[in-house]
């Protein structure tokens, strides 16, 4: 497990977040419904050659959840707050899902450039939106009020069905054990219905090369973003090259985690 001892505050909200590591900044950027755990197998071996910061978003993992804006409209701004804290400028980053949309909301609307940018399986493309999002969208009281024997079978299905091959009891159990705490079911229901995909499109309609490398890499098998989107994005901002992972899902971090230590170091000598 990483372990996330720091504490920053950001607009009155505590942020958990970690280091590891030294040599050139790495930062590592989660995605929805997870948190800075999903790096927990990747970071230890980035952080042989990189000093590498993660942190949980606002609304998830040991982060606060509250009754607040944790929107993608917030969370660059996080991003870049996190950024000031550590007295970075210019790294180079790993981001996945929402850390993905986060990131280059960062860059394309915010002016904050990296050393070098790699993307998994990143919410980058519109549409976005997936039936089980739309209808807890539109009944997120229902959703929030359901018993918790319901919402840990909900949580559970929702997250295993992330990965190709099914998921460890023990992996299952980190990426689900911050939504069954005392605030978390309510917190759950709420990033999920304040997913607006104009947040996407806002800096979808910004995206040209960066100046710096993209590399996008992508499990074949996702059922949450199709492969298509992977490839649109892959045209948009990194010259059509789309790092394709035969036999993984969404979640590359437990299907094939080798894939985005390799992605990220580019090989011996790096």
């Amino acid at each position: 497990m990483l372990e996330l001892t720091n504490r920053f505050n950001f607009e009155g909200h505590r942020i958990a977040w970690g280091k590891l590591g030294d040599g050139p900044p790495l930062v590592l950027v989660h995605g929805t419904p997870f948190s800075s755990q999903v790096w927990r197998r990747i970071a230890p071996w980035l952080a042989l050659r990189r000093r590498v910061f993660f942190y949980d978003l606002l609304g998830y993992g040991q982060s606060d959840m509250p009754d607040a804006d944790v929107s993608l409209g917030m969370q660059n701004r996080l991003f870049g707050a996190m950024l000031r804290e550590w007295g970075i400028e210019r790294p180079q980053v790993l981001a996945h899902d929402y850390g993905g949309a986060t990131v280059l909301r960062a860059h394309f609307l915010d002016g904050i450039d990296y050393a070098e940018l790699t993307l998994v399986n990143p919410v980058g493309i519109t549409p976005q939106g997936s039936p089980f999002v739309q209808h807890v969208a539109q009944y997120q009281a229902a959703f929030t009020g359901l018993p918790p024997y319901a919402h840990r079978a909900l949580v559970s299905a929702y997250i295993g069905n992330a990965t190709a091959r099914p998921l460890s009891e023990e992996a299952l159990a980190i990426h689900r054990s911050p939504w069954l705490a005392a605030s978390g079911q309510a917190a759950f229901y709420r990033q999920i219905a304040q997913m607006d995909q104009r947040y996407v499109a806002e800096a979808e309609a910004r995206y040209v090369p960066p100046d710096f490398p993209v590399r996008i890499v992508w499990g074949e098998s996702d059922a949450w973003i199709p492969l298509e989107q992977g490839q649109a994005l892959a045209d948009r901002i990194a010259q059509g090259m789309l790092i394709k992972v035969p036999g993984a899902g969404h979640l590359v971090q437990e299907d094939a985690p080798e894939a985005i230590v390799c992605a990220v170091l580019g090989g011996a000598g790096r």
